[in-house]
C-alpha cells in the first residue's frame, strides 16, 4: 500500500514543527526517517498515522485522504509503534498484544481462535512468548517496547510506522527486531536514531528543523556534507568488500 504526504504543515503555539513536508513511500518499501532530536520525525509519524490533523496538506493511503476515513478503517490498515505508550490497566503481556485485534472485533465478529493464533505469532516474532502471562507493570523498558511492536504486528497492518523502535533494546533484540521489520511484506516508515541502522533501508528521508531536506537511497543521502550540515559530525562512508553494504565511521563532532 502506498503512503503519501502532501505539503504537510504542523504548528504548536506559533512554532512551526513541520514545514511543507511531502513524500511518497511505495508499496513494500522500507523508508527510514532520520534527523537530529526535535527535527520533526515524531510529529510527522503522528500525522502519517492520522493521530493529528495537519494545519495544511493531507495524507493519502493509496490515494484516499486519511481525513475521510473512519478511525476503525485506518486501524485495520495502519499501525503505529510510538516511543512512549503506557497503560494503567492491569494487563498481562498476552492481553496487551491482543489489543491489536480490537479494530477487527464487533458484536458480529467476536474474538476467535484465529485471533489467538495471530497474537501467539506476534509474541513469538518479538521473542516474548515466554512472558505472555507476565503483568505489564513488571516488564523492563525493552520488554515493553517488544510488546508494543507485537501489538502492532497483531493488527496485521498494510503500513507499519515505528518511532525509534530499538530504543531501550539490547543489541541482540535491536538486530532481531530490525531484521523482522525488513522481512515483513508491508510498507514501513521507521524513525531511527542510529544512522548505521538506517543504511539498511530502501530509502531515507532526512528531517532538519521541520523540513524534509533530503530523500533518496541511503548512500546518496547520507553524504559527508549532509552529515556535517544536519548532524554536526564528521564521518566517512565505508563499503564492506564482502557484501558491498555501507557503514559510517564517525570521526568527531564539529
Amino acid at each position: 500500500m502506498r503512503l503519501t504526504a502532501e505539503h504537510l504543515d504542523w504548528t504548536v503555539q506559533s512554532k512551526k514543527l513541520l514545514d511543507n513536508v511531502s513524500l511518497t513511500v511505495e508499496p513494500g518499501q522500507n523508508y527510514g526517517l532520520v534527523g537530529p532530536n526535535g527535527s520533526g520525525k515524531t510529529t510527522l509519524l503522528k500525522l502519517l498515522a492520522g493521530l493529528r490533523k495537519p494545519r495544511t496538506g493531507q495524507v493519502l493511503l493509496d490515494g484516499q485522504p486519511i481525513s475521510r476515513m473512519r478511525q476503525r478503517d485506518i486501524a485495520q490498515t495502519l499501525a503505529l509503534v510510538e516511543q512512549q505508550a503506557e497503560t494503567t490497566d492491569r494487563l498481562n503481556v498476552r492481553q496487551a498484544v491482543g489489543l491489536g485485534r480490537t479494530p477487527f472485533l464487533s458484536p458480529l465478529r467476536p474474538w476467535s481462535e484465529q485471533d489467538d493464533i495471530i497474537v501467539a505469532r506476534a509474541l513469538n516474532d518479538v521473542d516474548m512468548a515466554h512472558m505472555a502471562d507476565r503483568l505489564w507493570h513488571t516488564l523492563s523498558g525493552g520488554e515493553r517496547q517488544r510488546v508494543h511492536i507485537a501489538r502492532a504486528l497483531a493488527q496485521q497492518p498494510n503500513i507499519l510506522l515505528l518511532d525509534e523502535p530499538t530504543n531501550h533494546l539490547d543489541i541482540h533484540h535491536q538486530l532481531s527486531i530490525l531484521q523482522l521489520v525488513r522481512q515483513l511484506p508491508v510498507t514501513v516508515v521507521i524513525a531511527l536514531h542510529d544512522l548505521n541502522q538506517a543504511m539498511a533501508c530502501d530509502r531515507i528521508g532526512v528531517m532538519d528543523h521541520g523540513h524534509l531536506v533530503a530523500d533518496g537511497p541511503p548512500a546518496e543521502v547520507l553524504t559527508t556534507e549532509r552529515l556535517q550540515t544536519t548532524f554536526g559530525v564528521q564521518a566517512d562512508l565505508i563499503e564492506d568488500p564482502l557484501d558491498g553494504s555501507h557503514i559510517m565511521r564517525f570521526r568527531n563532532a564539529i
